[in-house]
């Protein structure tokens, strides 16, 4: 797919790009949400695949939120983001943590990495559904796939759309982080399309500037995959043992999908 505007890969990186720097302000306390996450799915990888450690592709990276804690797992990483400003980051502040993270730019639809060259491929915090066509997100996992060695593990993780659909909100809860400078608080508006699947995400972040607020906007879309939805593409793509693990059982924050690489 070409870059432009109807190529809705160059509509997330330059939310992503704008977004990098003050992506850690969504969290309360970034570090320990890192830990959180880590907690939640390095055992979900090592009950899955054994003890490890384990070769870990994070091919939508952003700033390092779930990279970064596994690696701190023990894990051999890599990162991968659309964004090269939040691979960058992602990179530093591995470094700043005394992390060793190799990252790159990478569109996740083109995996610039060797066939079979990870035993896990994470796919996390609603990225997937940036694509907004079955060609994109079937193309997608199919490289995720492809750099899976035989057997290897696909995790996947997503809003519970399922739930939203029924629903069809016009914002989720705000986030509210603590600064030096004061609260930032965090707004998302979602602006729903007439197919009732995609919606385009307005995303304000209010920041304290003395007496006033300064008032950051950024725009990105979604396409609200449901769970049978998302298994028939990861089925198609060539996937087997599909299961979804819910937040109650995983202590992850959204739902996650884990998959294999059948061998050959």
């Amino acid at each position: 797919m070409t870059e432009g505007r109807s190529d809705p890969a160059s509509s997330a990186r330059h939310f992503y790009d704008d977004l990098a720097a003050d992506y850690h302000l969504i969290f309360a306390d970034w570090d320990a949400s890192m830990a959180r996450q880590a907690a939640a799915l390095d055992p979900l990888l090592r009950r899955q695949l054994g003890a490890g450690p384990h070769r870990v592709l994070d091919c939508s990276c952003g700033i390092g939120t779930q990279v970064i804690g596994l690696a701190r797992a023990g894990h051999r990483v890599v990162g991968s983001d659309l964004s090269p400003v939040a691979a960058a980051r992602a990179s530093a502040e591995a470094a700043a943590r005394g992390v060793e993270l190799a990252v790159a730019a990478a569109d996740m639809r083109r995996l610039p990495f060797a066939t079979g060259a990870f035993d896990v491929a994470v796919c996390a915090d609603n990225s997937l559904p940036h694509l907004l066509s079955a060609r994109d997100v079937t193309a997608a996992l199919r490289a995720m796939r492809r750099v899976l060695r035989d057997g290897g593990l696909l995790v996947l993780t997503v809003r519970d759309y399922d739930e939203i659909l029924a629903a069809m909100p016009p914002a989720p809860p705000p986030q509210i982080a603590e600064t030096p400078e004061g609260r930032v608080i965090t707004l998302q508006l979602w602006h729903w399309h007439e197919d009732g699947e995609r919606y385009d995400l307005e995303h304000l972040q209010l920041m304290p500037a003395g007496d006033t607020w300064t008032v950051r906007t950024r725009r990105t879309t979604y396409w609200a995959l449901t769970r049978d939805r998302l298994t028939r593409f990861v089925t198609e793509a060539g996937f087997t043992d599909v299961d979804w693990h819910t937040p109650d059982a995983t202590g992850f924050y959204q739902p996650v999908l884990t998959a294999r690489r059948a061998s050959r």
